[in-house]
């Protein structure tokens, strides 16, 4: 790190836990396109597979929310080799799964090793890598955590339409191989150190609230907005944030940092990051059910769809990295909202004549947007705090852009369903009309990304200004 040099040994570090936190993400989103293969064989509803994935991103949710004080409390190599122990584990249970719930536990223990690894590159990243570069390393790290899930349901597509769906997971092993092979000599970073105990309070209130968001949308989806099971888990939610909001305000003990979103460019980068997420994995959920249901293309075309806005959007990364280094976050931020602002209009009022072709062209101008900005988001907000507050506002991102993930996947999934449970048309017309609305909606989000950008420079300017007067 001296002179802004970055080592060899922490490159290698880097990739060792970037290809953990790859591969976690990477069969997140595979087994989506393999659900209608899954329900058959388990002889379970698709209402109870979603959970494979929606439950497998609680539980990484959950998990980073706690990665703030593990960090602080054990060296980066013990924190490794824990996820490599849950990795093996989990993707060995999936891939010998004869049954739903042993599927779903092998689901549950690869999440406990993403929720590790994925802040523990990040980490690693801010604390070895020098200020100047910290952008063109963050970018390669988002490119990490934007590439895998937009290419899983093409990598998912492959294996379940030529091979099987647990080639999913066997093809993972080599990977997790390669990971503990350079992991094992390079990591080696020490804790922060803490003296606070963890808090368990925090921990169950903060599950209660994401798990109980998730499952309201999800009862939406099977029986429609106005049910009262969405409704009174509605309830159970806002219940659980008033406890958590007190436990916060009251405790000492604090399982995530939220003071630091008080402060304003660090609550508008927060919100921008989880915009962008929401986004990111929403968008890549309904448009391989789009392309099945109302193009009527097979599982490895509706993945496939997803796979050249995903590279050409993973070799930008380091680019907008590059280039918040060089210019500050204004303008790739802008570059970024605008692109998924307009695309996803594009796809809103281009849903009546979409073809496969332009899905592609019209996801890659979004996706291409999208990596302009999701990594410079933590960079500029890592830049805002202390070298002790680091671990927290990464720990913080972190868990806020997994819920996105999640929490976007139930309420887009769960305005198609809605949609699909009207009659008087066919099911694929139906499809298409919930479509539309989850691209509304997801345009009015990213206008709200857009939004916290000029908020955030005006303040920036407003400071700058004030700091001069002072001087």
């Amino acid at each position: 790190m001296k002179n802004g040099v970055v080592t060899k040994r922490t490159k290698l570090a880097i990739a060792a836990v970037a290809l953990l936190s790859f591969l976690g993400i990477l069969v997140e989103t595979s087994l989506n396109v393999a659900f209608p293969t899954l329900t058959e064989e388990f002889n379970v509803t698709l209402g109870t597979m979603q959970w494979a994935t929606s439950g497998y991103l609680l539980m990484v949710t959950i998990v980073m929310s706690a990665s703030g004080h593990l960090i602080k409390k054990y060296k980066a190599q013990h924190l490794f080799r824990l996820a490599v122990l849950f990795c093996i584990t989990g993707t060995l249970l999936c891939a010998a799964s004869v049954s739903f719930p042993m599927l779903m536990i092998g689901r549950l223990l690869q999440a406990v090793s993403t929720g590790l690894s994925t802040p523990l590159m990040f980490h690693i990243i801010l604390s070895l890598v020098p200020q100047q570069k910290t952008g063109v390393y963050m970018g390669v790290g988002s490119m990490v955590t934007s590439f895998a899930p937009a290419l899983g349901p093409t990598y998912g597509g492959l294996f379940t339409s030529f091979l099987s769906w647990r080639a999913i997971f066997m093809i993972a092993i080599p990977i997790v191989l390669i990971s503990i092979w350079l992991g094992g000599k390079n990591i080696d970073l020490e804790a922060l150190g803490t003296d606070q105990r963890f808090d368990w309070v925090g921990l169950i209130l903060l599950s209660w609230v994401f798990t109980s968001l998730s499952v309201a949308f999800a009862n939406a989806g099977n029986y429609g907005f106005n049910d009262v099971s969405f409704f009174g888990v509605l309830g159970l939610f806002i219940i659980g944030l008033v406890a958590l909001f007190l436990h916060f305000h009251f405790s000492e003990k604090k399982i995530l940092n939220f003071a630091l979103l008080l402060r304003p460019i660090i609550g508008l980068r927060w919100l921008n990051f989880f915009i962008l997420q929401f986004i990111n994995i929403g968008i890549s959920f309904v448009l391989p059910i789009l392309a099945q249901d109302y193009l009527n293309t097979d599982p490895f075309i509706a993945g496939l769809i997803l796979f050249p806005g995903a590279l050409l959007g993973a070799t930008i990364a380091p680019f907008a990295g590059r280039l918040f280094d060089s210019k500050g976050a204004f303008l790739p931020l802008t570059i970024a909202n605008t692109s998924m602002f307009l695309g996803c209009w594009l796809f809103y009022f281009g849903t009546p004549v979409l073809s496969v072709g332009s899905m592609i062209l019209i996801y890659i101008f979004l996706r291409v947007g999208f990596n302009f900005g999701f990594g410079n988001t933590l960079s500029d907000a890592s830049q805002q705090v202390s070298l002790e507050e680091k671990a927290d506002i990464n720990s913080l991102f972190n868990t806020f852009q997994q819920y996105a993930g999640s929490f976007g996947t139930s309420v887009l999934s769960a305005v198609i369903s809605s949609a699909q449970l009207q009659k008087g048309a066919a099911s694929g017309i139906l499809t298409a009309r919930g479509s539309q609305i989850d691209f509304v909606l997801l345009a009015v989000l990213a206008g709200i990304g857009l939004l916290t950008v000029f908020i955030s420079q005006h303040l920036k300017r407003r400071t700058a200004t004030m700091n001069s007067v002072q001087k």
